[in-house]
């Protein structure tokens, strides 16, 4: 599901794509996918996407939060977490750095 998750985030153009294995990390989570938009309608445009195609597949998130206003949304699909953030608000939380234990199993420029 971590892959599809990048997969999709990537058709909409995602910016800096991150997937992360954080199962040494942290206990929440197994992977954790970070991704970024141009403006609020792309990161709302990804989050859909994200949201909507797993959902046919499936998979609906057992917690969300945030919208594309606020910059930052939150997928939570239990093994997987999506963090879909503006440019500004993914420079101020960094969570590369936060979970920079976990090993980095992909980057999409």
């Amino acid at each position: 599901m971590a892959r599809r998750a990048v997969e999709l985030a990537s058709d909409k153009q995602a910016e800096e794509v991150v997937l992360l294995d954080a199962r040494q990390a942290c206990s929440f989570t197994d992977y954790i996918v970070i991704c970024s938009g141009d403006s609020d309608r792309q990161v709302d445009a990804i989050h859909r996407e994200i949201l909507n195609s797993l959902k046919k597949e499936s998979a609906t998130p057992f917690h969300s939060e945030g919208d594309a206003d606020s910059g930052w949304i939150l997928l939570d699909y239990a093994g997987v977490v999506v963090h879909i953030f503006s440019k500004e608000l993914r420079g101020f939380y960094s969570l590369e750095n936060v979970y920079e234990k976990a090993l980095r199993l992909l980057t999409i420029q």
